[in-house]
């Protein structure tokens, strides 16, 4: 398979140079795509150095606008899956073979990793493990796909997921409202069990305040949910 790995970065100068090491030597088959979500520290010069192909975008669309943007990338240059990796240095490479395998072996479309499943060191807050669980569960009642991380970024998507996503992806806490469109869309979704870290530098952009929107929001995004969305064509079908 030809795999690309899209990494959003905004203003992530500092952690780039161990990321790029770090897939370099775990998923070194596959490319590499730097979105530059209008970032001010010189992000873009950084992944240019590292010999890192770079999409700049003009202004900062937040985070699901810089994924959408990967996802076009790859759908354009016909790329059979790709995997979202976040360029602070939370998700490890080593975990990237595990979310390939099952779009590799035919049996999903999308494939999320999971900080919850396995014995990964990975510990969160309590309030944000209780949204987790609580939007999991939305999710589950909504669409019928169980997953335990329903927040992670760190995913695979197959070549039906990449067509999906160029076309329509959510530009505000997209991570869980995207795994119900997926299933909406009549996608397999499922879940491999993947290690994760603290970032390496800066601080997380959802506070106290941000989570509780988070979870409004994507409460209101799930419940108006149309009850069937467009299939995305797989190669080969009509």
């Amino acid at each position: 398979m030809r795999a690309l790995v899209i990494v959003p970065a905004f203003n992530e100068a500092r952690s780039l140079p161990a990321v790029a090491e770090d897939l370099r030597r775990h998923a070194p088959e596959a490319d590499v795509c730097i979105v530059d979500d209008g970032s001010t520290d010189g992000t873009a010069e950084v992944a240019s150095a590292l010999g890192l192909r770079v999409l700049r975008l003009p202004a900062n669309l937040g985070i699901g606008g810089a994924v959408q943007a990967g996802y076009l990338w790859a759908d354009q240059h016909g790329y059979d899956v790709a995997v979202q990796f976040d360029g602070d240095g939370q998700h490890e490479a080593a975990s990237v073979a595990a979310l390939l395998e099952p779009v590799r072996q035919g049996a999903a479309d999308l494939v999320v990793g999971s900080r919850f499943l396995g014995d990964g060191e990975f510990r969160s807050t309590l309030p944000r493990r209780v949204g987790i669980r609580y939007l999991s569960g939305l999710i589950r009642v909504r669409c019928g796909a169980r997953v335990t991380d329903s927040t992670s970024g760190f995913r695979a998507a197959g070549r039906a997921a990449i067509a999906l996503f160029a076309r329509a992806y959510p530009s505000d806490f997209p991570e869980p409202e995207s795994i119900a469109i997926a299933c909406r869309s009549g996608l397999r979704v499922t879940e491999v069990p993947v290690r994760m870290r603290e970032r390496a530098h800066g601080a997380s952009s959802i506070t106290f305040l941000r989570s509780f929107q988070y979870v409004v929001k994507v409460t209101v995004a799930l419940m108006l949910l149309p009850v069937r969305q467009r299939r995305p064509r797989r190669e080969g079908t009509p």
